[in-house]
């Protein structure tokens, strides 16, 4: 397999309260998977069902590979358990290897800043991380809630933010569009 390194990783935030920030980076990872870079997402906090991109990554592979690593059901913010604990750290130890390891061109990290306002993960562990990425990975951190030193250390920071949405007049996630 050629290897396609960037010449120069950046760090992207995705944050904010409104939709598109999972979006945004598959569509990031579309692109780059059509110049043949090699991609990984891991996603945090996200555990319980399979949805559409990864449905769609087993058919991008072995350009595009995504690890769901949540557990299943919801997080207690205030409390969360020993089994969200443990699958937040899994995640995390294989995203420090995945933005180190030369495998992979574009490493998104798909809601961290959900985990790190959650305490699951340490804002100093995250700042770590991205000092010690690869200077050829680009890494895009998704979630809401990015804390200030995170947004600090990216070279790139979007903000979601939500105008309306149809979830409040009652319409639920649809396959194919939300899952």
């Amino acid at each position: 397999m050629t290897i396609h390194m960037l010449e120069k990783g950046l760090v992207q935030v995705y944050t904010g309260n409104g939709k598109g920030k999972t979006t945004a980076a598959l569509g990031l990872a579309f692109r780059a998977v059509g110049r043949k870079l090699r991609v990984c997402m891991i996603q945090f906090v996200k555990g319980n069902e399979l949805c559409g991109e990864h449905f769609s990554a087993t058919l991008l592979a072995p350009y595009l590979t995504i690890i769901q690593s949540g557990h299943t059901g919801w997080i207690g913010r205030k409390t969360p358990g020993p089994e969200a604990i443990a699958c937040a750290r899994r995640a995390f130890e294989m995203a420090q290897e995945a933005v180190t390891g030369k495998e992979y061109d574009l490493v998104i990290l798909d809601e961290i800043n959900t985990a790190v306002s959650y305490a699951l993960i340490a804002v100093e562990e995250l700042v770590q991380l991205i000092k010690d990425k690869d200077e050829h990975v680009e890494l895009v951190l998704t979630g809401r809630n990015a804390a200030p030193g995170i947004l600090e250390a990216a070279d790139l920071v979007t903000e979601m933010r939500e105008i309306k949405h149809y979830f409040k007049a009652g319409v639920p996630a649809r396959i194919g569009i939300e899952k």
